[in-house]
């Protein structure tokens, strides 16, 4: 099947199908743009709370969001840029919604749940020093990547990702990306009909609880699309305040951002995985930005899974650090 956009020989060609769309294959006036989530809740690391925004109906309020790690700098900016001029080196792949991409790792069929080495011969080889620094964590010292995916975006053609959770069956519990370049926000939605529950925050030291701040109070700030308007914008740590009633609200009313800086490093796991869908939208790339992320295998496919056997064999080619995009 071909890509739209690749007909004809007009243009750049894009990957999208189906309801996927890009720039390239939209046209100058969609007539329906994809969804752009605006996000009402700000995720703030030290605290591991998802903080509402001050321009929104949840200012002052606060609950705990569990399942991210964020590292910032976690390389450096010469290491960056020898890795993006590596990957330029070989052929990127078009992809959905505007992106490009470079795969290493096993040839799968998610729908059959069939799954081999194929042509997979490593991760790349620029990969090893990461890897190996990623264990000075404690959240990452068991961590053993299977399969890496370089995802390229640009904003001339409205690069996104939409909300989605990644597979269950093949990948394990933890997502790690590293993000390239520039800087963006991951945004996280949850369907659920169920309610969530929210609390008053006050910030640490202030003893001053925040649940009626006032919207309008910053509204003459006018950021950036990167830069949302958020309760922890400094504020160095905010808390909860168990004096006063809690408040209920549907999950599905409430958009996290988790502001990702340049050459920071992610990773998703418990409910951040599972729970919570991860999207990228358009507005949030402004400059060039390439996604690297790692994923492990499964319970299936490791010590005491039916198909351990398979999963060893796998892990110990991705580890060879020698492989190319498949």
């Amino acid at each position: 099947m071909e890509a739209r956009g690749g007909s004809g020989g007009a243009g750049p060609a894009c990957g999208c199908k189906g309801i996927r769309c890009c720039l390239l294959c939209e046209g100058p006036a969609p007539a329906a743009p994809p969804p752009q989530e605006k996000g009402n809740f700000t995720y703030c690391p030290a605290a591991g709370l998802a903080v509402g925004n001050e321009c929104s109906a949840f200012a002052g309020w606060a609950f705990p969001f569990p399942g991210v790690f964020l590292l910032e700098g976690f390389i450096n900016q010469d290491e960056e840029s020898e890795m993006v001029q590596l990957m330029d080196q070989d052929d990127w792949k078009l992809s959905q919604s505007g992106r490009r991409k470079q795969d290493y790792g096993p040839k799968v069929n998610f729908k059959k749940k069939k799954l081999k080495a194929g042509g997979f011969i490593g991760l790349p080889s620029f990969s090893q020093e990461i890897v190996q620094r990623m264990k000075a964590h404690s959240a990452l010292e068991d961590f053993f990547p299977v399969e890496q995916c370089n995802l390229d975006y640009l904003p001339e053609r409205g690069s996104a990702i939409d909300p989605h959770f990644d597979d269950w069956w093949l990948w394990g519990e933890r997502l790690v990306s590293l993000n390239l370049l520039s800087k963006t926000v991951l945004s996280m939605s949850c369907d659920s009909e169920d309610s969530l529950q929210l609390f008053a925050t006050h910030s640490q030291g202030s003893g001053e609880s925040n649940h009626s701040a006032s919207p309008q109070a910053s509204q003459t700030h006018k950021p950036n699309n990167l830069t949302p308007t958020s309760a922890c914008e400094n504020v160095d740590r905010w808390d909860i305040d168990h004096s006063s009633p809690p408040r209920l609200i549907p999950y599905k009313e409430v958009t996290v951002d988790i502001l990702l800086p340049r050459r920071s490093l992610i990773v998703l796991y418990g409910d951040a995985r599972y729970k919570w869908k991860h999207a990228i939208y358009r507005k949030h790339i402004e400059h060039r930005r390439i996604c690297v992320t790692f994923r492990e295998l499964s319970a299936e496919f490791t010590l005491g899974g039916k198909q351990e056997k398979l999963g060893k064999e796998l892990l110990e080619i991705a580890l060879t650090f020698q492989g190319k995009p498949v």
